[in-house]
């Protein structure tokens, strides 16, 4: 089964994608932790993508696209991944589906975990505080810029999904395992199709 979570930044994608690898075993393939650790490992990768990070812009589609393609390689990515932060933009679903169809699958369900935007600079700002501030781009100004490219860039993408009838909506300012639940229904009905 392959999933995609959809939502702006902080609405919870990354929580609930290790949950559902926990409880599914599906692949997490978080192009944003994908991202970090090459900035972190110091690669050319990383040193190319961290001032793009930094300023809450997008990574260039064909880097962000070559990660996946490479990932998707990988035996374990064949039991199904959740795509977590991908795609993000009309290029990036052509590629996905090209992908996924070179391999036999397809995107099975896409999910999006609305959120107030608000309460989003507070969630980034609570994330800082429990993670010192490892991630760059955790900071309010960044929010703000990555809530715009998202509204622009990849909010449209749903209509794409719910026009294919693959789109689900849960709330995602429920706690945490409120929102678990909401998504392990949407799997049960997924699962039974």
């Amino acid at each position: 089964m392959n999933l995609i979570l959809f939502g702006p930044p902080g609405a919870g994608k990354g929580t609930q994608a290790k949950i559902l690898q926990e409880e599914w075993g599906l692949v997490q393939l978080s192009t944003g932790d994908m991202l970090r650790a090459a900035v972190a490992a110091g690669t050319e990768l990383g040193k190319r993508c961290k001032a793009i990070m930094d300023r809450g812009d997008y990574v260039p589609d064909d880097v962000i696209i070559g990660i996946i393609s490479d990932r998707l390689d990988h035996a374990d990515s064949a039991r199904g991944v959740v795509f977590d932060g991908f795609p993000r933009t009309t290029a990036q679903v052509t590629a996905l589906d090209t992908m996924l169809a070179e391999r036999g699958q397809k995107i099975d369900g896409a999910i999006e975990l609305k959120v107030d935007e608000a309460a989003l600079v507070g969630r980034v700002e609570q994330r800082k505080l429990e993670t010192g501030g490892a991630r760059g781009d955790d900071t309010s100004e960044t929010l703000r810029k990555r809530l715009e490219v998202y509204r622009t860039n990849t909010a449209p993408l749903l209509d794409f999904y719910r026009a294919q009838g693959k789109l689900s909506s849960l709330d995602g300012m429920a706690p945490i395992p409120q929102v678990a639940s909401g998504l392990r229904h949407v799997l049960e009905g997924l699962r039974g199709h």
